[in-house]
Order: C-alpha cells, then sequence, then structure tokens
C-alpha cells in the first residue's frame, strides 16, 4: 500500500499554481491540531522536502508529508475537485473516523 497518493488532478493544479508562483511543484500536507474535529489539514508548496519527508510523485510533481502527519494520513489521496461551492484540495482519508462540513479538519 502506498503510504499517501497525488490525484493526477491535484498534480496538475499543483503545477499550475507553482508555474505561477516560479516555485518547485512540491506541495506539502501537513496535520495541525485544531478545526471542528480536533485535527486540520494544512497545504503549502514547498521549497525541498526534508530528509525524513515521505514523498509521493505524480506527473513530476511531488506531495511530500512529515513523518508526524503521516501517521494520521497514511493511505489517504490528495484530490483537487471544482464544485459549485468552489474549488478545493481534498484529503481521502481513511484514518479519519469523523470529519465536518467544511471537509479541512478530521477526528481519529
Amino acid at each position: 500500500m502506498n503510504d499517501i497518493t497525488l490525484t493526477p488532478s491535484a498534480a496538475a493544479r499543483v503545477a499550475a499554481i507553482a508555474a505561477r508562483q516560479a516555485k518547485p511543484a512540491i506541495l506539502r500536507l501537513s496535520v495541525e491540531g485544531g478545526g471542528c474535529s480536533g485535527f486540520q489539514y494544512r497545504f503549502g508548496l514547498a521549497d525541498a522536502a526534508a530528509s525524513d519527508d515521505v514523498v509521493a510523485e505524480t506527473a513530476g510533481v511531488a506531495l511530500i508529508v512529515d513523518p508526524v502527519s503521516l501517521d494520521l494520513v497514511r493511505g489517504a489521496s490528495v484530490d483537487f475537485v471544482e464544485s459549485l461551492g468552489g474549488a478545493a484540495f481534498k484529503v481521502d482519508n481513511p484514518n479519519a473516523a469523523a470529519g465536518c462540513g467544511c471537509g479541512s479538519s478530521f477526528a481519529v
């Protein structure tokens, strides 16, 4: 089983954002305490992976996750979805026991 995956849709979006900002196509996913369900996802462009990061690549775009966050998102998939409510990165996390309506926080 892959530790974490980045869908082609999410990879294309990261590549477009990185190109606009003249940064490497590296998306960092981290998990922090907070949000309405206990933990929340944080996304940001990174300049490079740390030596202990887990790296997943799709179409030349890297998704990096630190070891502490990986324990909470192992087996997850990061997608980019567009709907009437807007467009956002979405984490399909098999470890989440509960989530919230906004989709950006979860409980284990």
